[in-house]
């Protein structure tokens, strides 16, 4: 049986654009992270994620998950005031 605090979770799913930034925001504030679906997101996105809306995800430690969506939030919080 796998340990929850190591199981990997999805704390984002967007653009490919998208979830390379939230990656990066994420390892700025020393959290590691990966990105799921990564090829198959961008090259057929539809396969991945309904309508191929959020096909690429961001996953962090189970651990992390807390501390990761306080920096999620507030990219998404600062996504929705630019549009």
């Amino acid at each position: 049986m796998m340990n929850t605090e190591f199981k990997p979770v999805q704390v984002f799913a967007g653009t490919i654009w998208q979830a390379g930034m939230v990656k990066s925001m994420l390892e700025d504030a020393g959290i590691r992270a990966f990105l799921k679906d990564e090829v198959m997101g961008t090259m057929n996105p539809w396969w991945t994620a309904p309508g191929g809306a959020g096909s690429v995800g961001v996953m962090v430690a189970g651990r992390d998950w807390s501390k990761a969506r306080v920096i999620v939030d507030e990219y998404e919080r600062h996504l929705n005031d630019t549009n």
